[in-house]
């Protein structure tokens, strides 16, 4: 399947598919082969983004101002964004350079989430995106999906009522001083039972334990 056939099961038809080759393309794809990437979509996806939940919690809750943002917050950020690409498959169409094969992570999945929306927007208006995006999030607001937390601390407890062992080991470390990639895995008993990717390796802690806690609360 092609992406212009995915989108037509959320009524979306591109009149510019080429746009949404771009929503698609990682710098290091683009760096490779001349092209233009994704990160001037994703800065506008942004914005569409931010209207459409900001809407949803102004229209469908009676919440105060400071309380819609912290809910927003939730469904909007990296691993929320994240998890919504790859449960309906927009990871598969992801490009990227031969040096990021193999570590197309959530950071660049959920960019992409946001560049596609953009592009979306640009190419058949704020209606149809936000259809789109409705038809996505809505279902993870209304069963109260929980994306942001302390998930070191949550996956914590929930081994010590077994009382078994849990280390972070760091498996990876790539990049320039100025912009590191930390890779980390977390294990219990002497399984690997997540792995986290994060620009710090405190934030890469914190998404294997969200992995690790994902897997465990199945």
């Amino acid at each position: 399947m092609d992406f212009k056939d995915f989108f037509k099961k959320y009524q979306v038809t591109l009149k510019n598919p080429e746009l949404m080759q771009v929503a698609f393309t990682h710098s290091s794809y683009s760096n490779e082969n001349h092209t233009n990437n994704y990160e001037r979509l994703e800065f506008l996806g942004d914005a569409v983004l931010e209207l459409i939940t900001s809407e949803y919690f102004y229209l469908h809750t009676d919440l105060k101002e400071g309380d819609m943002s912290k809910t927003r917050a939730s469904f909007v950020c990296e691993n929320a964004l994240a998890t919504y690409a790859r449960e309906i498959g927009l990871d598969k169409f992801i490009l990227v350079g031969h040096g990021q094969e193999g570590n197309v992570n959530d950071t660049i999945v959920a960019d992409v989430f946001e560049s596609v929306l953009g592009a979306i927007y640009l190419d058949c208006g704020f209606d149809v995106a936000k259809r789109y995006a409705d038809q996505i999030i809505l279902p993870y607001i209304k069963k109260g999906a929980h994306f942001l937390g302390d998930y070191k601390s949550i996956l914590q407890e929930m081994v010590q009522t077994t009382r078994q062992s849990l280390t972070y080991e760091l498996v990876d470390e790539k990049g320039p001083a100025h912009d590191k990639t930390f890779k980390v895995n977390v294990i219990i008993d002497g399984i690997v039972y997540g792995t986290g990717v994060g620009k710090s390796k405190k934030e890469a802690e914190q998404k294997a334990a969200y992995d690790a806690y994902q897997k465990r609360a199945r």
